[in-house]
């Protein structure tokens, strides 16, 4: 392991000259500084109220505690597929660890990963599963958590096999969840980014606890929220900021699914289907756009595939103009390497070959070091393609992030909440894109 913070000055139990200030990790030392922490523990553990103190690991010791980060020890519900893996871990101490290791370079500044795991890690309450170390080691960067094993929220509610939660445990989640959120928010977190059944873990006495990395995002620049977007509050699916108030939308879809029992979008649902009641409803024709539309609206107000492929072709990546902010000194080999996976996918997107196109933008946009809203509305589409609306919307937006006036972010979005069955909002996303082009038209700009 390497270093740990503490503020207790009488160390319980630190194997070999333990007690260094002047460490030689500059994260460490910029931390202690800037904190007013005086003690530096390096190796081993202090207990705080049974919870290990906020350690630095190394890359080598989470390694070997995840079996070299086996599949077999992957938690996450989502597996291998996730943007940010979670495994459980076992230390040489006996203890087992929850370990959330992140994609290359999401967060390329040790700094600053440094920086936020710790301000997490300074957070200790009961109902937290709480953080209690980081990893900066080359370009890895990873959180280590307490380990829960009973299983998350969403299991326990929508996956049981013998019983489902009796309402006594349901009330519990619901108090202890609302605990959790108010003592980070009086600790200075108030922000929790995607808060759902699934961040709800049980712990060795079965009592439910909220996860702490919902209180870091997935990456330095990245989105909030990664699992269904069906769930997110309606402001994030604007303007892509969590706020306080988007985390008390997001309780209250807790609160639905525990006194529900099932998995429902908060907004976008009857209430007839939540109650089980079924009803013949006459068919109604779709909301119509406000403004007359471009070729890229009719096509996505037809959900016309086919014709947004062919557009996106022809517009090649002209609409990136001046979102690049490279420097001379960052064009290296791995640079040269990143633009040609980018090629590789413009091929294998000009050919139609959408999955082959999702694996070589992936490997363009996970280098980090330029970004293209084209290739987040190319990789959209192919996301589209294989019916992934979820992760086709995520793309649209991460779009609009980079380019927060470029129509067609917007119009990808409109796409894919229409394929969620998002009719209200994809129409509104419709609008606003048409919005956009009309004022760059105005501006003599090019649409």
């Amino acid at each position: 392991m390497g270093c740990c913070l503490s503020t207790e000055k009488n160390p319980e139990k630190l194997p070999n000259n333990t007690n260094n200030h002047n460490n030689s990790n500059p994260v460490v030392n910029h931390l202690q500084q800037t904190s007013g922490i005086d003690t530096v523990v390096v190796g081993g553990f202090v207990s705080s109220g049974g919870v290990p103190a906020f350690a630095e690991f190394s890359f080598a010791d989470l390694k070997a505690a995840t079996n070299n980060f086996s599949s077999e020890f992957i938690v996450s519900e989502s597996g291998e597929k996730a943007p940010n893996v979670v495994y459980k871990g076992h230390l040489k101490n006996q203890q087992w660890i929850a370990v959330k290791k992140f994609t290359k370079l999401a967060w390329p500044d040790p700094k600053q990963f440094a920086e936020e795991a710790w301000g997490v890690g300074k957070l200790r309450h009961q109902r937290l599963a709480n953080l209690i170390g980081y990893c900066c080691d080359g370009d890895e960067r990873l959180l280590v958590a307490e380990f829960m094993p009973n299983d998350t929220l969403c299991k326990h509610l929508f996956h049981w096999e013998k019983q489902t939660l009796e309402w006594a445990m349901r009330l519990r989640v619901a108090l202890n969840v609302a605990e959790a959120l108010d003592y980070c928010s009086s600790e200075g977190r108030p922000l929790y980014h995607d808060l759902n059944a699934y961040r709800v873990l049980f712990d060795e006495n079965g009592d439910p606890r909220l996860s702490c990395f919902g209180l870091m995002k997935n990456s330095r620049d990245g989105k909030s929220y990664s699992t269904n977007l069906a769930y997110t509050p309606p402001e994030y699916l604007r303007n892509g900021k969590v706020t306080p108030e988007s985390v008390i939308y997001s309780f209250g879809t807790i609160l639905l699914d525990l006194l529900s029992g099932k998995h429902i979008p908060p907004s976008h649902v009857a209430s007839l289907v939540m109650l089980g009641i079924s009803k013949q409803e006459e068919a109604q024709a779709p909301a119509t756009p406000q403004r007359p539309l471009s070729p890229m609206g009719e096509a996505c107000s037809r959900m016309d595939l086919t014709a947004i492929h062919q557009i996106l072709v022809m517009t090649h990546y002209r609409d990136d103009e001046g979102t690049d902010e490279l420097s001379f000194q960052e064009w290296t080999q791995r640079m040269r390497d990143m633009l040609e996976a980018r090629k590789r996918g413009d091929y294998a997107f000009k050919d139609k070959d959408f999955k082959t196109a999702i694996d070589c933008y992936s490997q363009f946009i996970e280098v980090g070091n330029m970004v293209s809203p084209t290739v987040y509305a190319r990789r959209s589409l192919c996301y589209l393609m294989n019916d992934q609306a979820d992760t086709a919307l995520r793309d649209a937006m991460q779009a609009q992030c980079v380019h927060p006036d470029w129509p067609t972010a917007f119009y990808m979005q409109s796409v894919a909440l229409a394929k969620l069955d998002m009719q209200k909002d994809a129409v509104d996303m419709l609008n606003e894109a048409a919005g956009l082009e009309e004022k760059r038209q105005q501006k003599g700009g090019r649409s």
